[in-house]
């Protein structure tokens, strides 16, 4: 059976949709990215302040790791949870975990007052961050894509992509104007601890809104034709998972080849190069927040500019020439940031998150046109989530270890070259989905058929 297409939503309704995904990612990702810096500035010192500088920074990333590997299962909670319940409801608990967890790492005791005890707790609510997240970014991305309609799809879905930057550029600005503000010793000793407490605040105004808006049209329609198909023969639905693994695994391997670049790049240009720009270079923390802060506010523009790209050009051309185009950018990148003045530093960053835009602004598109609605929150999740544990989550441990054993650039510019080759493939491999119709019921069975016909 085909269910009738809803109706596109006004535009007035489908910006404050845009609205509430942009504001509620944006704080989720300002809590997850907050960690990241975190960890490569102050975490060292407070949680492992008995290892080698070095090392300190490599235990700090790897509990900044440990949010990826909860992030598969966050997908798949939230993934079953959200094809069977609606979006709307998991997006209130996905931001309700990963604020109240970033809250609480505002209040913990650090190594100097509790001991070890100190970065087990940091692991634990590292471990709630991620697993939020984990399912934060498939609905937020699907609310978007089932309000709208084809022709502009990609322009729409890009906004809650810009959560992203914009997270990226408010926790970068708060610790910014903290270190700008503060002596080092009063940062490491309270300061660091204000950027985590205010996500207090931004979470009540990210639910205020979110709690504003509707459910998915799309998957409204899906529910009552599940509901009907279950009346009229007694069909019951296959779980998400089941059925995604069933109908979707290709279009899952697409999706995470598609991750591996986009998500390892990043990590390196924001997280990494904190450490690679202050250790090795030896610019001050400063100067690296800066450049970061200034080329996360160049991202954001840009990525509605590539979403709506996508929608003439279509989502594979585009997300090749970020792919294509991050790998090529790799050396001239270190280059630049080992001339030591932050104007390199800066061009080398800003360049970098461009071409990263191309592809994290389709994305979103991509992925929600790969998968039927009732199992698309479940395979979209799955298939960014799962291959976050391969890419971004040792991103910054394999660069910083890399960095340690042979002191140059070279093999970290290797390792995302790398992933940009992956990439290219997995897009070879990948269908066109522009011009798809996410109203339609793809996975017809006979049941279905028998269905349509007594109708």
């Amino acid at each position: 059976m085909a269910a009738a297409t809803p109706s596109p939503t006004p535009p007035g309704s489908l910006k404050r949709i845009v609205a509430a995904s942009l504001i509620g990612t944006t704080i989720e990702w300002y809590d997850f990215f907050l960690y990241g810096s975190a960890a490569a500035l102050v975490f060292n010192k407070l949680f492992f302040p008995e290892s080698d500088p070095l090392v300190g920074t490599l235990l700090s990333f790897l509990t900044y790791a440990v949010g990826f590997a909860a992030r598969p299962l966050g997908a798949l909670v939230f993934g079953h949870y959200g094809d069977r319940l609606g979006r709307k409801k998991l997006l209130v608990l996905s931001l309700l975990l990963t604020g109240g967890a970033t809250f609480a790492i505002g209040l913990l005791p650090t190594h100097a007052t509790v001991g070890s005890a100190a970065p087990v707790l940091l692991t634990v609510l590292r471990l709630v961050q991620g697993f939020a997240l984990g399912g934060e970014w498939g609905g937020a991305v699907l609310l978007v894509s089932e309000h709208g309609d084809a022709k502009r799809r990609g322009f729409w879905a890009s906004w809650p992509q810009t959560g992203a930057p914009a997270g990226q550029l408010l926790a970068t600005g708060v610790l910014s104007a903290l270190t700008a503000l503060l002596s080092e010793a009063a940062f490491a000793s309270w300061g660091w601890r204000i950027p985590f407490l205010l996500s207090g605040v931004l979470v009540i105004v990210g639910l205020w809104i979110r709690l504003s808006v509707d459910e998915s049209p799309v998957f409204k329609a899906a529910l009552a034709a599940a509901e009907e198909r279950k009346a009229v023969v007694g069909q019951v639905e296959k779980m998400p998972l089941v059925a995604v693994l069933r109908h979707h695994w290709r279009d899952v391997l697409v999706a995470m080849g598609a991750r591996m670049a986009e998500n390892i790049s990043y990590y390196v240009i924001t997280a990494f190069i904190l450490v690679y720009a202050t250790t090795q270079v030896g610019l001050s923390k400063q100067t690296a927040l800066n450049a970061v802060l200034i080329g996360s506010a160049v991202h954001f523009a840009v990525i509605p500019l590539w979403g709506a790209l996508s929608d003439r050009l279509g989502r594979r051309p585009v997300y090749l020439i970020g792919a294509i185009g991050v790998g090529a950018w790799m050396f001239p990148f270190f280059a630049l940031i080992d001339r030591g003045t932050f104007g390199s530093l800066l061009l080398a960053v800003t360049v970098g998150l461009v071409l990263h835009g191309a592809m994290y602004a389709p994305q979103a598109a991509f992925f929600s046109e790969m998968f039927a609605t009732r199992m698309r929150y479940s395979g979209a999740s799955i298939g960014a989530q799962f291959s976050s544990v391969a890419a971004g989550a040792p991103a910054p441990l394999i660069a910083t270890a890399l960095l340690a054993d042979y002191g140059n650039s070279t093999p970290i510019a290797l390792y995302v070259i790398a992933a940009a080759l992956l990439t290219v493939v997995a897009i070879a491999c990948a269908k066109e989905t522009r011009d798809r119709d996410l109203g339609e019921i793809e996975e017809r069975t006979p049941a279905d058929a028998k269905v349509g016909a007594d109708a």
